[in-house]
This record gives C-alpha cells, sequence and structure tokens, in this order.
C-alpha cells in the first residue's frame, strides 16, 4: 500500500509570496524571495501547482471557520478582473473626434458630455476617478482577508516536524528515504557531515542543499536548531578547534573527551574505591583514573596524538564508562560482578540509539560508541580489555577488586578449514592486475604503492602509514655462495615499542622515488631533502611538504578497491575478496616468482658484511 502525502504547513513564506502575487509585484522575484525552497522560478508547472496548492489551503481554513464568502475571495485571481478603461486626455479626445481647430471651450463641453464628471465633482481625464475600481477593491479586500489568515492558521516549524510538512513534496520524499524524517534528524545530519552533507542524499545537489540551508538559516530562532558554522566550509579547511566546538561537552552519548561525569556518578565515593592514601596515580575520579590508565600505554606521536593501542584501549573503558552512567546509572568505580554480567549482555544487543557508522568522525553529532552487536570474537577482546583496565586500577591502589575476573569470556572458537583470512595468489594476480592501471592520479597511484607495500611487507596500518623516507636504508651483504647483494632494509617501530628492519623490494622504493620526482622532490629515496616526507604521502600541488595517509583512510580506501575488483569475479574468489580488508594482505605469502615480491622475513642467508650505501 502507498503511503499517505503527509499534509503540508502553511509557513510565512507562504502568506508574504501571495501578498507580492495580489499587489502586482513581479511573480519571478517574489518567488526567489520567499519560496525558492520549492524550486526554479522557470518551472512554470511547479510554480502554478504551488499557487493553487495555497489558495485551496486558504480557502479550506476560512471553510473552517465559517467564511465562505471569505473563502471564495481569495480564490479569485485579480488578474482576470478587467480593470475600468482609461479616459483619454482632452487632447487625445479632440484627436480622436477632429476638434483639433475648435476652442478648448468646444472640446471641453464635447468631452464632459462624452464622459460626464463624477459625483466628486472632479472632471473626468483631469485625473483618476476618486471611486476605486474593482479589480482595487478585490486587491484590498484580499490582502484584509491575508491577514486574518495569517494569524489564524500560519505555524511555526518545530524540531519534531516532518520534513514533508515544511518542504517542497518531491525534495521531503528524498530526504526520507535517506533515513532523514524529522527537522531534527535534518540538522544532525547536516551538522554531522558538515558542508557536503547533501552527497548522501540521492537525489540533491549542491543547489538543493543550498536552498535548504537557507530556510533552516531563516527559521533558526523558532525552530531552536542551529546549524553550526562548519557547514559553510569545505572539511580540509576546517582546523581542530572549529570541529571540537560543534558537539558541547555533556552528560549524555559523547566521545570520552567530551562526556561530563555527574557530580554523584564520578567515583569519588565509589563503592570499592580504595583509602586515597594508598593510590599511586593522581586520579580524583574515574575519568582521570581511565586517563592515567591510556597514559601508561604506548604513547602516540609528539604532538599528543595517541597511538593506535590507546584509541583501541579508549574505545572500550569509553563505552562501559557511558554504559555505567548513563544506563546503570552507577559510578565506574562502584560496578559489580553482576553489573559486568549485564554489561556483558548489553554489548551484545545494544539499543539503535547507540549505533552508528563507523566512519563518522568523533567531532560529529552523529557519532556512536558502537556499530552494532558484538560478534564472540570481538566480545571477547573487549572484556580483556577492560578486566586489563581494572587490574591496573588495583595495582596503583585505586579500586580495591576487579568485578570482570568474576565473568566468564565468550569461548575462543578456532575459525573453520578454508576461513584463512588471506588471498591466494590467483585472487592477488587479479588484484594486482587492476592495480597496473591505476596510474592516472595521483590518489589512485598512491593507492596502487599503499596496497603492494602491505601485500610485499606484512606492515600493520598504523605501521605502514608512519614509516617515512629516512627509514629506508640501502645495505650489501653476502649470501653463503659468496655474492654481493644489494638490498632495501626498511626500520619499523611496531607493537609494544619494539623495533625490526624488514626487506623491501627494489621495485617499490623505485615506484616511490619516481612519484617523488614528479611532484619535484629528489628521486633517490633516501636523499637528505626527503626526510620528513611518508613512504604513503599524499602528494598536493598547493603544500610546500605532502602530509600523510591516514590509517583510517587507507583502510576505506583498500576496501573499495576490494569490492571494485570483486564485481569482475564470480563465486569464492568474489566472495573473498569482497571480505577482504588490510588486514587480509599484511597476511598474505607474497608469491616468489612475482617480480621484486618476497616474504617479509629477513633473507635466509649469513649476512657476512652489512654497511650503508
Amino acid at each position: 500500500m502507498r503511503k499517505k502525502a503527509l499534509p503540508r504547513k502553511l509557513h510565512s513564506g507562504h502568506f508574504a509570496f501571495m501578498r507580492a502575487l495580489a499587489q502586482g509585484l513581479n511573480e519571478r522575484a517574489s518567488w526567489d524571495r520567499y519560496l525558492r525552497l520549492e524550486g526554479e522560478h522557470t518551472d512554470l508547472r511547479t510554480v502554478r501547482k504551488t499557487i493553487a496548492w495555497i489558495r485551496d489551503e486558504f480557502a479550506a481554513a476560512a471553510r473552517r471557520e465559517n467564511k465562505p464568502g471569505t473563502a471564495r475571495l481569495i480564490l479569485l485571481d485579480p488578474d482576470r478582473i478587467k480593470s475600468a478603461p482609461k479616459q483619454p486626455t482632452l487632447a487625445e479626445f479632440a484627436q480622436a473626434q477632429g476638434m483639433e481647430d475648435f476652442s478648448e471651450t468646444e472640446q471641453l463641453e464635447a468631452y464632459e458630455e462624452a464622459y460626464p464628471p463624477s459625483a466628486s465633482g472632479g472632471r473626468g481625464g483631469q485625473g483618476a476617478s476618486a471611486q476605486p475600481t474593482r479589480r482595487a477593491r478585490v486587491i484590498e479586500r484580499q490582502l484584509e482577508a491575508l491577514r486574518w489568515l495569517q494569524g489564524l492558521v500560519a505555524q511555526d516549524p518545530r524540531p519534531g516536524d516532518r520534513v514533508g510538512a515544511w518542504l517542497n513534496p518531491s525534495l521531503a520524499s528524498r530526504l526520507e528515504r535517506a533515513d532523514v524524517p524529522t527537522l531534527a534528524t535534518l540538522v544532525e545530519r547536516i551538522n554531522g557531515i558538515g558542508a557536503r552533507w547533501w552527497v548522501q542524499v540521492p537525489g540533491v545537489g549542491a543547489l538543493k542543499g543550498s536552498r535548504i540551508l537557507e530556510w533552516l538559516h531563516a527559521n533558526e530562532a523558532v525552530l531552536g536548531l542551529r546549524v553550526g558554522k562548519h557547514v559553510d566550509q569545505p572539511r580540509a579547511q576546517l582546523s581542530p578547534a572549529t570541529l571540537a566546538d560543534v558537539v558541547p561537552a555533556a552528560t549524555a552519548i559523547r566521545p570520552f573527551e567530551k562526556f561530563l561525569l555527574p557530580a554523584d556518578l564520578d567515583g569519588r565515593a565509589g563503592r570499592f574505591r580504595a583509602p586515597i592514601e594508598k593510590c599511586l596515580i593522581l586520579a580524583r575520579n574515574d575519568h582521570e583514573a581511565i586517563g592515567a590508565w591510556l597514559a601508561s600505554k604506548q604513547p602516540g606521536r609528539v604532538n599528543g596524538e595517541l597511538s593506535s593501542t590507546q584509541r583501541a584501549y579508549r574505545k572500550e573503558a569509553e563505552r562501559l564508562l557511558l554504559w555505567a552512567i548513563l544506563e546503570r546509572q552507577k559510578a565506574l568505580s562502584s560496578l559489580t560482578v553482576g553489573d559486568v554480567a549485564d554489561y556483558k549482555s548489553f554489548l551484545a544487543d545494544p539499543p539503535a540509539t547507540w549505533c552508528g557508522p563507523r566512519h563518522h568522525q568523533r567531532w560529529s553529532p552523529l557519532w556512536r560508541p558502537l556499530e552494532g552487536p558484538l560478534a564472540a570474537a570481538a566480545l571477547r577482546h573487549s572484556l580483556t580489555i577492560l578486566r586489563s583496565l581494572f587490574a591496573f586500577l588495583m595495582g596503583q591502589g585505586y579500586v580495591t577488586g576487579n568485578p570482570f575476573t568474576g565473568v566468564t569470556l565468550p569461548s575462543n572458537q578456532q575459525r573453520p578449514l578454508g576461513s584463512s583470512r588471506a588471498l591466494t595468489f590467483a585472487q592477488w594476480d587479479h588484484v594486482d592486475a587492476l592495480l597496473k592501471n591505476y596510474v592516472d592520479t595521483e590518489a589512485e597511484r598512491r593507492l596502487r604503492r599503499g596496497m603492494r607495500w602491505l601485500y610485499a611487507t606484512g606492515l600493520r596500518l598504523a605501521e605502514i602509514t608512519s614509516v617515512k623516507c629516512e627509514d629506508l636504508e640501502q645495505i650489501e651483504y653476502k649470501t653463503a655462495d659468496g655474492t654481493v647483494t644489494t638490498d632495501w632494509m626498511l626500520s619499523v617501530t611496531g607493537k609494544g615499542g619494539r623495533c625490526r628492519r624488514v626487506p623491501i623490494p627494489g621495485e617499490l622504493v623505485d615506484e616511490l622515488g619516481e612519484e617523488l620526482a614528479r611532484f619535484g622532490f629528489e628521486r633517490q629515496v633516501s636523499a637528505p631533502g626527503n626526510r620528513g616526507i611518508h613512504v604513503l604521502a599524499r602528494f598536493d600541488t598547493e603544500l610546500e611538504r605532502p602530509g600523510c595517509w591516514s590509517a583510517s583512510g587507507l583502510y576505506q580506501a583498500v576496501k573499495a578497491f576490494l569490492a571494485h575488483a570483486a564485481d569482475s569475479l564470480e563465486g569464492v574468489d568474489a566472495q573473498q575478496l569482497r571480505k577482504a580488508s588490510t588486514h587480509w594482505l599484511r597476511h598474505c605469502v607474497p608469491r616468489p616468482t612475482i617480480a621484486g615480491f618476497r616474504p617479509a622475513t629477513p633473507p635466509h642467508t649469513e649476512v657476512a658484511q652489512v654497511h650503508r650505501t
């Protein structure tokens, strides 16, 4: 059954437009000023249809108030009422009657005989008639009726109103199909995505998007919803401080850094708090205690950015803290074994309000702590991390017990045979053949470079996106048979701060050198001028030095490319490529027969001599 269309509501713009029409103002200018959201004024069918709908709604409102005369008056079109014929001037009359040679007195007598003076004593032709025309009287009465109707039926939009109640029906239907049913969700979507929010609404482009923004800005005061200033600029031009101001800190579903603990649940009086004099960390509340735990993990970059390990641990602590305060109404340091068991069930079946797509960043109002129910492996991983959190807090004398030790972890079931998360030689050959055609743009060449480095080195996402040109070193060594071989080695600081060296195929280094030379840098990768440039740098002609490619950007690009590669395959191969990710690439064993590729382990030869060249 087809869904019934939602009745639209009349607003002040409709009344202003109809007043302008009644007064004879330009229709196109009035449309662009008051009803631009309805569509282009060049679309005459839309204009006529909208005008007819407005008149019908006005008339229906008058009938509901037992004003049938007003209803008929509103439906009248003043343009169809003929104006009284304009009286000629005395000179025009004389010329038309052939009385040019007569005296003015004779001409005036004949003129008054043809056009008698008005009842007020004025002479015809010597000024406008004192009696208004029928058309003017209709217009005046219509304006009075419009003023009366506006006070009666005009409404202000409210956040919970459906978009179909205020926007053009075709535009509203597109928004509803994109899961934007109300004005509140529309503003949230716009604030959550930014300048190009309309990209995710099929059928809505930049023009329609700008019209919607204009309408929201005009009704900002009555709606009580504000579209942020960040929407007016492209994402790349926004500073971190600007993005941080989009969502205020609150005791609601917020990221860890913006979550405010209520004074009575902040953990100062937690049920299982250890004596303060025995605490080894400077933490006044549960939020600061979690911060101390994160700080004890592998640090990130010099600028204070968290490492991948810290981000993963923060995610789990963040979820627990939000659940404890918002759902359980308990401080983190007051949780019992029973609470943890309920939290385990919560992660297995979270409410929809807690879930959202992964790609929404932490600054966005659309960010949510979960994507959906956790699988058994993910649930086990989450509880293991939280168990280590409370073990740390116990060890530092912050709490007296660890409630997570009393909950059984989900079983660690082995994957069935044949479900190995790695590409076969045939699947990689197919992927590599497609990558060979990626040479037209910098983004395509960067993607090709990233996938080949992942495949050849086995590096993690955080590792491959952090290595720089100076981490590469060319070496010479002697094999068991005495042959001197030249190769490239990459120094990598990996998980837990451990350092290791990974052999790099010369083909990949040469490819990187060509990209450096293409953008004006020295072709020799290890040249001093290339220091600080990432192996997976984003080369941009507008920037003096290229920036690094983020781990999430690489992940999403690889996933999209593998899905594209799967479209040209069938059966199991297609299914495997659609499931594959960067993790699969790093666990592949590179085929030795492929030029320049070999497993990411040190050569199985006795290194007789190693030195810089």
